[in-house]
């Protein structure tokens, strides 16, 4: 009798070690037989054995760091010829059923080898084993093997190719697996291209001109990086000016540990940090100011938050301990485009940016920027997902275990797609807003890469309703060649069922209540929405109250200059706009045009856009400047500036202003707030944090009537107004007796509507 037995293991299985870690659990346990990698997953093969229970509990036991299990289904297998060993085989082919692996952080025993002077990796900037390195930003379709990578043009030296084919070695199928002898390399150039150095002379000469003061241009592992020493204000204040990016904070990256405070009043902030400083991902943290170490105040000027990252790949670390100081790790991108990839589109974007380039010959295959989270009590909460994080398969509820299969488009804003096919979906990685030609370029490309990687074939398409996104056109042009189904879906809608979707709340939990608050989004009654409560489920929503409407004059120019949308409130509550101070910002004859203009509708759609609300309030109390250079800006000095208030005000504003937001028909009453607002004699801080309590206590009152009214126990909090911590934190403390929800692994912003898209379509069909 040839009766064997076959386990098929699902999850993130291909690319970190699972192979050689089967390999040698096999051999502790005597087992026979064989274990191959195929676009379904691992496929292990074995004699039966009295050890094979054990053997199935250490899979489960010991996962590889970087690998995770989702099933491991067992059957009977027929042997053609009895095994005599236990072997790993090659990879087959098939339709694909496994994960992807994002790429990893560099392992602490890499950093070792990288920095001992005897090792034969010693200083090579592409150091790797099967618990670290690039994935996903060099494949080029499945199974993920050396030939199908961006490393297929560097053939093993003898000694890498023994340690690739070694079972018990570290780096046994590490496909990026190289050296210094055939591995790629680094050269320096200047803004010409003409090279100036390479290898090790390379990096020290751009560790020595970064500590004199210079710019200088990084490729990496998903694009490339703009560098500079992060406490030298002239430099910082040079790249902004180069960059044309005069406000917008950049991330820094740091040396250390130690480099972090603690914070007293909160003693799990700092290991929650930290923790996630050292995950795989290494994406860039939101820190309070105070906690992280001193550096230029033009790195984030006017904010209360700084974004660190520690070194997340090989050269990071060379440039980090070469120079010893906290350097800017800003995207290499010149105003108005995408970051460059190539060497050729950085020397072409980047010269009149960066004095020099700090090159390599490794391709890279897909986009990747740092991914940004913000420490929340003991989580970290998503604000970008894309390196570390991409493309992960999220797994969803059993609820959504049927077909059928979803690509989902997202919306132009912030833009990711999504594949969902049974019950996990793949989030694309964060491209940015598609009225960039070359950000639409991307997009098609990274679609292109997805669906070949995953086989991806969709039964239909979801879409913004928004009838002029360019993502909803798109939609309708990829539905038209495929011949299949285009679903509509609305954008607030779409904000609730990702997060209920993140959360496991299947259907049949009912409906929830939803507050989503952003800057604009297409409305069910074909209006621009962006402050509503909604009664929600995966099917339908119903508008229920939230923001009145107030015009926007000059359509998305109030997006960037916040005192249009101070004049279009005080004009919709019937306010002499000239007792308002607005002319202190902008000319008087400027005022009297755009006036003229709300009051005839010219070119001023009326929207219910909390966005737009932040901005005009930053704009009475003198904190926005007269144009934006970055989304969110007014609404971020306005938080500054509600977080500088004394906590021993707070019940003063409350007992003696906390009336003058009241709730008419479950809505705001924007016009008596605004009436009372001009009159209060306060501090810009006092009023900055009077606002947003007055808000959050607005809308908890409208969604805790409504659900009372319809009995409902859970509320959504999303859209991103809600990256806004204290107002979200001020909502929360008011629902206390509700269940709440907001989205931790997916943006709170737009980056994770693809999502709900996607479900709702399912859904619809």
């Amino acid at each position: 009798m040839n009766n064997g037995i076959s386990l098929r293991i699902k999850g993130k299985v291909q690319g970190v070690g699972f192979r050689p870690f089967v390999w040698q659990l096999a051999h502790r346990f005597h087992l026979l037989g064989q274990v191959s990698n195929d676009s379904l997953g691992v496929l292990i093969h074995l004699l039966p054995s009295e050890h094979e229970r054990q053997f199935i509990n250490a899979l489960k036991d010991e996962c590889p760091p970087l690998a995770r299990i989702d099933t491991i289904e067992q059957s009977y297998y027929q042997w053609e010829q009895l095994p005599i060993d236990f072997i790993i085989v090659k990879s087959g082919g098939g339709d694909m059923d496994t994960q992807i692996v994002p790429d990893a952080t560099t392992c602490q025993a890499c950093i070792d080898e990288l920095f001992d002077p005897t090792n034969r990796r010693y200083h090579y900037p592409f150091i790797n084993c099967t618990h670290c390195g690039p994935r996903f930003t060099i494949i080029k379709k499945m199974p993920y093997d050396r030939p199908f990578t961006s490393m297929s043009s560097f053939p093993f030296c003898p000694q890498c190719q023994h340690e690739y084919e070694d079972p018990a070695n570290r780096r046994f199928h590490a496909q990026p697996n190289a050296c210094p002898e055939c591995g790629p390399h680094i050269w320096l150039t200047n803004n010409q291209g003409e090279r100036l150095a390479t290898k090790d002379q390379a990096l020290t000469q751009a560790c020595e001109a970064l500590l004199a003061g210079e710019v200088i241009a990084v490729k990496g592992v998903g694009g490339f990086h703009l560098v500079c020493d992060a406490s030298n204000k002239d430099t910082v204040a040079l790249l902004r000016k180069r960059k044309h990016r005069p406000t917008k904070p950049f991330a820094i990256m740091i040396n250390s540990d130690e480099q972090i405070s603690e914070n007293k009043q909160d003693p799990d902030f700092r290991t929650t940090a930290l923790n996630v400083l050292h995950s795989s991902a290494a994406p860039i943290v939101l820190i309070p100011k105070k906690f992280a170490p001193h550096v230029s105040e033009l790195i984030a000027p006017s904010l209360t938050e700084l974004g660190i990252m520690l070194p997340s790949n090989p050269l990071q670390h060379l440039l980090s301990r070469g120079t010893q100081i906290p350097l800017v790790m800003t995207s290499g991108n010149a105003s108005g485009h995408t970051p460059a990839l190539t060497n050729e589109e950085a020397l072409s974007q980047l010269g009149n940016l960066a004095s020099l380039f700090l090159m390599h010959d490794r391709d890279i295959i897909q986009r990747a920027d740092d991914s940004l989270v913000r420490i929340e009590g003991k989580h970290s909460v998503m604000i970008r997902r894309s390196r570390g994080y991409v493309p992960d398969a999220i797994s969803l509820s059993k609820d959504f275990k049927t077909k059928p299969t979803i690509l989902a488009l997202g919306g132009d804003l912030k833009n990711v797609f999504c594949l969902l096919k049974q019950h996990e979906v793949v989030m694309g990685p964060h491209l940015g807003d598609l009225d960039d030609i070359s950000v639409q370029a991307q997009l098609l490309k990274s679609l292109t890469l997805f669906r070949q990687i995953y086989r991806f074939r969709p039964d239909a398409i979801a879409i913004d309703a928004h009838p002029s996104y360019i993502s909803h056109q798109l939609g309708k042009t990829l539905a038209k060649e495929q011949n299949i189904p285009i679903i509509t879906t609305y954008h607030h809608h779409a904000h609730i069922v990702a997060c209920l979707a993140e959360h496991g709340h299947t259907h049949e939990q009912g409906p929830v209540i939803g507050i989503v608050l952003d800057g604009l989004g297409y409305g069910q009654d074909g209006e621009l929405w962006g402050g509503e409560c909604l009664l929600a489920d995966y099917k339908k929503s119903i508008r229920i109250g939230g923001l009145p409407a107030v015009a926007m004059p000059g359509g998305n120019l109030a997006s960037r200059q916040p005192w249009r949308n101070w004049l279009a409130q005080l004009d919709a509550a019937t306010m002499d706009w000239r007792d308002s101070g607005i002319t202190k910002i902008v000319s008087e004859h400027d005022v009297q045009i755009v006036n003229k203009a709300i009051e005839r509708g010219l070119n001023s759609p009326k929207a219910s856009s909390c966005g737009r609300l932040f901005d005009a309030v930053s704009a009475s109390l003198g904190l926005a400047p007269k144009e934006v250079s970055w989304e969110g800006e007014a609404a971020c000095y306005l938080q500054t500036a509600a977080l500088q208030c004394h906590v021993k005000k707070y019940d003063e504003l409350i007992k003696q202003y906390g009336h003058i937001m009241p709730v008419n028909n479950n809505h705001l009453d924007l016009v008596f707030f605004w009436s009372q607002w001009h009159k209060l004699i306060l501090s810009p801080t006092e009023k900055a944090w009077l606002f947003h309590y007055l808000l959050a206590q607005g809308l908890s009152r409208i969604a805790l009537q409504t659900a009372e009214k319809y009995q409902v126990n859970t509320i959504v909090l999303t859209g991103g107004v809600f990256n806004n911590t204290l107002l979200k934190q001020l909502v929360i403390k008011n629902l206390a007796n509700k269940r709440v929800l907001t989205p931790i692994i997916l943006p709170i912003g737009d980056g994770g509507i693809a999502l709900g898209q996607a479900l709702i379509a399912k859904y619809s069909l």
